[in-house]
């Protein structure tokens, strides 16, 4: 289900609708992206200062370059981390664009679906970004225990996946059967949406191609609560 349900989201990447709007969630991802780097990097030129004086050189006028050449790789080890959070929050954006995309064009057949109430939504994004934020502050660390160090990436992977499939899931299940309904099907499909939401943290490690991911798991998730419900509500 999980890989039929992403290879029918690639197959409508060429639909005009939804081209618009994973462009957009393109767009608006690197945007974020790009000012955190900035601030990051104004940050460090700003605690080196124009120039620094080092024991048994004296002053240099170069470190400052260096830490502006150095924090853009160390930035693109960072988007591993930022971009889970940064999925987080782009799904509330366009989730429900996305998925109507989705239902148009395989589901056609179902009623319109329940718009939540913008406060609402932003209450469940800021929930869920809180808890994907602690849960990865604690897992920090778990990194640093000697015997967990060699499976860091496979905890970061499985503790993400748990966290994003829930919420994606969620998210495209409550515009069909509410909130208690949402969390009754993710209780009893638990399994396939940690495994789905492990598949999709996996690549948002990889920079560059982690901007795509965010809005290909919204529409996949989409398909992923039709086919446990069958594509019935």
């Amino acid at each position: 289900m999980i890989f039929s349900s992403f290879s029918r989201t690639l197959g409508q990447v060429g639909d005009r609708r939804f081209r618009k709007v994973l462009f957009l969630g393109i767009g608006l991802t690197f945007a974020l992206l790009v000012t955190v780097y900035a601030a990051f990097l104004w940050f460090l030129q700003w605690s080196v200062g124009d120039s620094t004086a080092l024991p048994l050189i004296g002053e240099v006028t170069w470190l400052n370059d260096l830490v502006g050449w150095s924090s853009f790789f160390l930035m693109m080890i960072l988007s591993v981390f930022l971009m889970v959070p940064v999925a987080s929050a782009i799904t509330s954006m366009f989730l429900d664009e996305v998925a109507q995309a989705v239902e148009d064009r395989h589901y056609p057949h179902l009623p319109a679906a329940t718009k939540v109430p913008l406060g609402e939504a932003i209450k469940d994004t800021i929930n869920f970004l809180g808890l994907l934020i602690g849960a990865n502050i604690v897992a920090l660390f778990l990194y640093l225990i000697p015997v967990l160090t060699p499976f860091s990436l496979f905890i970061f992977w499985g503790l993400n996946g748990f966290l994003l499939g829930m919420e994606y899931f969620t998210l495209a299940a409550i515009r069909r059967v509410g909130r208690q309904g949402a969390k009754d099907l993710r209780r009893q499909h638990r399994g396939t949406i940690w495994l789905a939401g492990t598949l999709m943290a996996m690549p948002l490690s990889l920079p560059l191609v982690n901007l795509v991911i965010p809005i290909l798991g919204a529409a996949t998730f989409t398909h992923i609560y039709h086919g446990v419900t069958g594509g019935r509500r």
